[in-house]
């Protein structure tokens, strides 16, 4: 454990697998696995055009994966096989599955290369989490 500065206070990072639904503040250091652009579009709103991009990211460490929403410029740091920090995420719902997000009060930062492997075989955003009790036919 490196010790840390009196009076900084370092942040605790959450692990992929402790992730849970409705939780918010985490920070991870994660690889990102994959990267699928979901959307790209312009928005001209006066005369400035606004790009919305929105990419999907597998990302990973070496307690499982899960699917990061980046939207806009976080967009760009989501580099295929890059390590980037995720400060202050927090876990969206999308169709009843995780998605972790980074919002307006949270950071992704580009990190030194992780020298974890990623456990692909436990995808968190594969999880379904059933909300309601459904009557099985």
């Amino acid at each position: 454990m490196a010790e840390s500065k009196p009076g900084l206070r370092k942040p605790v990072f959450t692990k992929v697998d402790q992730l849970r639904p409705g939780t918010t503040g985490h920070t991870l250091t994660v690889k990102v696995v994959s990267t699928k652009m979901v959307l790209q579009k312009g928005r001209a709103d006066g005369p400035q055009v606004r790009q919305m991009r929105i990419a999907e990211c597998l990302v990973g460490d070496e307690t499982g994966m899960i699917i990061f929403t980046a939207r806009n410029d976080q967009v760009d740091l989501m580099k295929e096989g890059s390590t980037v920090i995720l400060r202050n995420a927090k876990i969206d719902m999308f169709k009843g599955s995780m998605r972790l997000a980074v919002d307006k009060w949270g950071r992704v930062e580009v990190t030194e290369p992780a020298d974890f492997t990623v456990k692909e075989d436990n995808n968190l955003s594969l999880i379904e989490y059933e909300l309601v009790n459904v009557v099985e036919e």
